[in-house]
C-alpha cells in the first residue's frame, strides 16, 4: 500500500470512538483545526496531493492525510468509518451507494490507452480495441502494424481505472491479461519498456515515454473529451458517507474549496476537467 502524508500545523484531534478526521474553528483565531483523511483511488494521487498542499496552504491549522489504496479499498474504508472520504475513479456502485457512500464528482478524467512509441499502430476502432482485451486479436499485424504479439497490460482487480475501462469498453470479466499491475504508474512504465504493449492510464499521466492511442479518429486530449468524441472518459469521486452538508467542518470546508476558483484552479493544472 502506498501511503503519503501531507505535514502542516496540525491541531490534535481527540476522540475515543472513531478513527475519522475531525475539526472545529479556533474560538480566538476563528481558524480551522483538525485532521482529515482520505483514501482510495492511485490514479487520484497527482490531484489529491495538489489539492491537498494548496487547502492546507489555506487552512494551516489542518493536517490531511491521503492513503493511496485503490478505489474498492478506499470505499470500504469510508464504509468501515476509517476515513472522511473515499476517493475512486469510477462511478459509485449500487452497493456502495446502499451502505450510505454519496457520489461527489469533482473531476473528469480520461483514460488514455496506451502503446510503447516504436508501434506504427496509431489509430483502432472501439470494436478492435475491445477485441484486443478479449483475446480475439492477439498481433499488431492484424491491425496493419508490424508482426508482433500484442502485450495486454492492465490494472489489479478492484481498480477504478479497470472498472471503468472495461465497462466502457463492454469488455467486463472478459479482458485476457498478460499482467495485472497495482498502479497507474506501473502500467505506464511496464508498456513504455515492454515492444508490443498496449495498456491503459489516466490521462494526466500520459508523457512522450508512450504513444497514446486515437480511438475512432478521436484523440485521448481534454478538447475531444469535451467535444463527445473520445469515448474513454471517468468520473473523479470523492465519495462521504452521507450528504456533504452533514459532515464535519473541516470536510464542508473541504468540498468548499475545491469548488472555489483556487479549487478549480488546481484541478485544471493537474489536467483533469471540471464538471459542466
Amino acid at each position: 500500500m502506498k501511503k503519503k502524508i501531507f505535514a502542516a500545523v496540525a491541531a490534535a484531534c481527540v476522540m475515543a470512538v472513531t478513527f475519522t478526521g475531525c475539526g472545529k474553528k479556533n474560538s480566538e483565531s476563528g481558524e480551522l483545526t483538525g485532521k482529515l483523511t482520505l483514501a482510495g483511488s492511485t490514479s487520484m494521487e497527482k490531484l489529491c496531493e495538489a489539492m491537498s498542499e494548496s487547502f492546507m496552504e489555506a487552512n494551516q491549522g489542518v493536517t490531511v492525510t491521503v492513503e493511496y489504496t485503490g478505489s474498492g479499498a478506499g470505499l470500504e474504508s469510508l464504509a468501515s468509518g476509517s476515513v472522511d472520504i473515499g476517493n475512486a475513479s469510477r462511478g459509485l456502485k449500487d452497493e456502495e451507494k446502499n451502505n450510505g457512500a454519496v457520489e461527489n464528482i469533482i473531476a473528469i478524467d480520461g483514460i488514455a490507452v496506451i502503446t510503447d512509441t516504436e508501434n506504427s499502430v496509431k489509430d483502432v476502432s472501439a470494436g478492435n480495441l475491445a477485441k484486443i482485451y478479449t483475446g480475439e486479436i492477439t498481433n499488431w499485424s492484424e491491425l496493419g502494424g508490424a508482426n508482433q504479439p500484442i502485450v495486454v497490460i492492465g490494472r489489479e482487480a478492484g481498480s477504478g481505472t479497470r472498472d471503468a475501462f472495461e465497462e466502457l469498453m463492454e469488455v467486463k470479466d472478459a479482458c485476457k491479461y498478460a499482467q495485472q499491475l497495482d498502479s497507474t504508474g506501473a502500467v505506464l512504465a511496464k508498456v513504455a519498456t515492454t515492444p508490443g504493449a498496449i495498456g491503459y492510464v489516466s490521462l494526466d499521466v500520459v508523457d512522450n515515454s508512450v504513444t497514446g492511442l486515437k480511438i475512432d479518429g478521436a484523440e485521448p486530449t481534454e478538447e475531444q473529451i469535451l467535444a463527445g468524441k473520445y469515448i474513454l472518459q471517468r468520473p473523479f469521486v470523492m465519495a462521504t458517507k452521507g450528504e456533504i452538508k452533514d459532515q464535519n467542518e473541516i470536510v464542508r470546508a473541504w468540498f468548499d474549496y475545491i469548488k472555489s476558483d483556487a479549487g478549480k484552479d488546481v484541478i485544471r493544472k493537474v489536467g483533469l476537467i471540471i464538471p459542466q
